[in-house]
């Protein structure tokens, strides 16, 4: 009984930790009214953002960069693609 509670919570364990890990949702909007990719990566290096290598993720709606910070931290930023406000930042 008590191995079944700890696979149990174990298991629920695992389940949060992914989501924690997973992308943001950036947008509901259709692609139609996103900036394009050239427009996004030069509002983003206009943020100060360095060797731009930018994604578009549809699953979750968002421009996904990796760069550079101005001051040369490595970054990986989620962006909105409508508004280009940034959702999520990890800087290292």
């Amino acid at each position: 009984m008590i191995r079944k509670s700890l696979l149990i919570a174990a298991a629920g364990l695992c389940l949060v930790s992914s989501a924690a890990l997973a992308s943001p949702t950036c947008t509901k909007e259709p692609e139609s009214k996103w900036l394009s990719e050239s427009a996004m990566k030069q509002k983003i290096a206009d943020m100060g953002y360095k060797d731009i290598k930018i994604f578009k993720k549809t699953t979750t709606g968002c421009y996904e960069i990796y760069g550079y910070t101005a001051d040369g931290h490595k970054a990986e930023v989620y962006f909105n693609p409508v508004t280009a406000a940034i959702v999520e930042k990890n800087v290292d």
